[in-house]
């Protein structure tokens, strides 16, 4: 869902090798050009991870380092891959393999079945659904459709955590999962599906990673021959990876470490699939010579979105939170998020659609805005709400853009055309690229406006419409271009899955829109027992739940809004509450959000083979910067206020007042300016830090440690809402050496 203009949307290859390099900041540079050993990228949301491992790959290609038949990169998503796809081959790599480990595995296991095991590979089964119901259904077992839904995710989870049936309890209580039902009798529908699939000759996507790893374990000479196939690897949201995949990854590569994996702990939000991230924290130790890059420049979401992503990790706890990324906005500041409440969930859907109608109508395109929420049957609520709003939305999740019915039809009538060109009687007063694909499409129902409403018509229109604008786009970029150039592109765009934006507001849940972003972004539901989700009960899942939070700030650009509502309907009873989450980010509010500054800044590690893993490596001091903005700080008042003059401020007026008054009783009794006690910009900055320890205290500028020995148990103890205890030492010469500390700013 990214804003693209026509030079992006259809860029023109680079020139050369180095041209490639282009346009990266240093920490994708090095990205870029870390092409031998083992390379460990950690890249916070809207780093641009995509661009760095992309330009990497295509550097390497395009100067003669890799060749592209050599170089497998594998995703999790078939989009991502085809995003992948579509980015190589704009940047002149074209033929290098970018597929989900699912695909990769399944195309070997294809190849090599009729040597490995002889015949042909089993047919794939499309839906688990189905053949579990029966599986249940044998057991003399009864499942609704949530059970259904339940149960299958589990023998999933078993399957990539590889637990055979007879272990499942066992490993339920092992990995602290929580059975929607007796294990007992999960374990047993699972037997009973693993035997019916055997029955039939069908096997499942887990079965395609479960017995691509056997065949590589089992048969060496088949292990060798991919090993002499690929010789590169990257891997896409390494967070992500199930102990299976990590098992298939290892037996790709052999002995070999020609490696690059990309990921944030922050964004894992699919442990209940079996994904963990201790495969992406423990690189370092797997592998001691790795180059460890940081990715934090932010480059999609304005500081204050930052800001309030950056609040929101600063309370996390647990392994991910301790090498989390502090996010650096490299984007001029713009509109706070917004904070609503409302009384039931249809006013908060209403709302919500007022906001959404007020944004289009202030110039942002529909297809730049997105509801998000924590399930999915939170989503007709908004539906039935944009469509009394007259607003088009698209719900996330529906079928592929180039596999739907009128696209296909559309790509057929196009290649007619083109074909025929002036011979076709739909071209008769065409003139230029768009002008003919309007007028092909014209006879498919295209019209300049929308029809009213939603549904199947309004569907199929806006696939349409998509159709046009790409060609509009096309011919912008490239003014020569034919019909038959346009249809050439189609063709490459639809093997690559790389699919133009549909106009519409998009409806989704949280976990399907990882990966995109927008403009403008609805945070919805925000109540307790809905994010974190009542089901979630141990710290780990409570964590997850604000990964996922955190996961939805960081897809908004320049607008998020993020609402909750009292009651489930109108007249209810207001028993719910705001997201424990919100606490310390919402105005008049207190919470973990307060603390700040602990996150990973950005940068390169060199690995080194004599280096224990974990040992501590040198530092340097870091240029002051902005704790909202993240901005290089130069002028003194701004660097004692630990932020730019005019980013937002959480000064606590009334403690603010109370230092003022302490100082003043204190240079009366010193007898010197107020200024040399502290200044009114250290007072501000302590007033927004609210320090509650010493070593807090310490880092405000303006502080340093004389001061804080002098003057620090009172500040903490008014900070603290108590009073001091008595008064410090004083005198002649306390008051010229802060007199010295404060000539800068008076």
């Amino acid at each position: 869902m990214t804003a693209a203009t026509d030079a992006t949307l259809f860029p023109q290859v680079p020139a050369t090798a180095d041209a490639v390099l282009d346009g990266l900041d240093p920490e994708q540079r090095e990205v870029a050009t870390a092409l031998h050993g083992p390379v460990c990228v950690l890249a916070g949301a809207g780093t641009g991870k995509t661009r760095a491992i992309t330009h990497r790959i295509a550097y390497g290609v395009r100067a003669g380092i890799l060749q592209p038949a050599s170089v497998l990169a594998v995703t999790f998503t078939a989009r991502a891959a085809g995003e992948m796809r579509g980015r190589l081959r704009q940047l002149g790599a074209a033929g290098v393999q970018a597929r989900t480990f699912h695909s990769a595995a399944l195309r070997q296991l294809q190849f090599f079945w009729p040597r490995a095991v002889g015949g042909e590979l089993p047919r794939l089964l499309d839906r688990k659904g189905p053949l579990v119901a029966e599986a249940a259904a044998r057991c003399r077992l009864r499942l609704d459709r949530n059970e259904l839904r339940d149960v299958t995710g589990e023998i999933e989870w078993s399957k990539v955590t590889q637990t055979v049936p007879a272990d499942y309890p066992a490993a339920l209580v092992k990995a602290g999962r929580e059975a929607p039902r007796d294990p007992a009798e999960i374990g047993q529908i699972y037997a009973t599906y693993e035997q019916l699939k055997r029955d039939r000759g069908t096997i499942d996507f887990e079965d395609v990673l479960l017995l691509t790893v056997g065949v590589l374990q089992d048969r060496h000479d088949i292990a060798e021959q991919v090993r002499a196939q690929y010789q590169h690897f990257v891997v896409d949201e390494y967070q992500d990876v199930s102990p299976l995949q990590q098992r298939l990854l290892e037996l790709w590569m052999g002995d070999r470490d020609n490696l690059c994996v990309v990921g944030d702990a922050s964004q894992t939000i699919y442990s209940f699939t079996g994904a963990t991230p201790d495969h992406l924290l423990d690189f370092r130790i797997r592998h001691p010579r790795a180059t460890v890059v940081k990715l934090v420049r932010d480059y999609r979401s304005t500081p204050q979105v930052v800001h309030l992503a950056n609040g929101l990790l600063a309370g996390a706890r647990g392994r991910a939170a301790e090498h989390r990324l502090e996010l650096v906005s490299q984007r001029e500041p713009d509109a706070e998020p917004v904070f609503t409440e409302y009384a039931d969930e249809p006013a908060e859907a209403e709302g919500t659609a007022r906001r959404i109608r007020d944004l289009i109508a202030a110039g942002v395109p529909a297809g730049e805005i997105a509801v998000l929420f924590r399930i999915n049957a939170q989503s007709e609520v908004y539906e039935q709400a944009l469509a009394d709003a007259g607003v088009p939305y698209q719900l996330r999740g529906a079928e592929r853009f180039f596999e739907r019915p009128e696209v296909r039809e559309a790509g057929v009538k196009l290649r007619g055309a083109a074909r025929f060109g002036g011979n076709d009687t739909l071209l008769a007063g065409a003139a230029g690229l768009p002008s003919e694909v309007r007028a092909v499409l014209s006879d498919m129902g295209w019209t300049d406006r929308p029809p009213a409403g939603s549904g199947a018509v309004r569907d199929r229109w806006e696939s349409l419409a998509a159709l046009v604008r790409l060609a509009e786009d096309f011919a912008r970029a490239r003014p020569a271009a034919t019909l038959a150039d346009l249809v050439a592109e189609l063709d490459e765009r639809a093997a690559a899955q790389h699919a133009p934006t549909v106009e519409g507001v998009t409806l989704a849940s949280l976990h399907a829109a990882k990966g995109l972003e927008w403009d403008a972004v609805f945070l919805v539901g925000l109540t307790e027992g809905m994010l974190p989700i009542h089901h979630a009960r141990t710290e780990e899942q409570i964590e997850e739940e604000r990964r996922l939070l955190y996961v939805g700030i960081t897809r908004a650009r320049r607008h998020l809004a993020l609402s909750w509502s009292l009651a489930r309907s109108p007249g209810g009873r207001p028993s719910r509450g705001a997201s424990r989450f919100l606490g310390g980010l919402r105005p008049g509010s207190r919470g973990a959000g307060h603390r700040r500054g602990t996150g990973a800044t950005g940068g390169v590690e060199r690995g080194s083979g004599s280096a224990a893993p974990g040992r501590p490596r040198r530092t340097h001091r870091s240029p002051a910067r902005c704790r909202v903005c993240r901005r290089t700080l130069t002028d003194p008042g701004e660097m004692k206020l630990m932020r730019c003059e005019h980013c937002p401020s959480e000064l606590d007026e009334a403690l603010y007042e109370r230092l003022r008054d302490w100082r003043a009783g204190q240079a009366a009794r010193t007898r010197q300016p107020a200024y040399c006690v502290f200044t009114d910009k250290t007072l501000m900055a302590i007033a927004e830090a609210v320090p509650t320890a010493a070593e807090d205290l310490a880092v405000i500028p303006g502080v340093g440690r004389r001061k804080l020995d002098r003057f620090g148990a009172d500040v903490l103890a008014i900070c603290a809402g108590e009073e001091p205890e008595g008064e410090p030492g004083g005198g002649a010469a306390g008051g010229a050496e802060g007199a010295a500390e404060n000539s800068s700013e008076k």
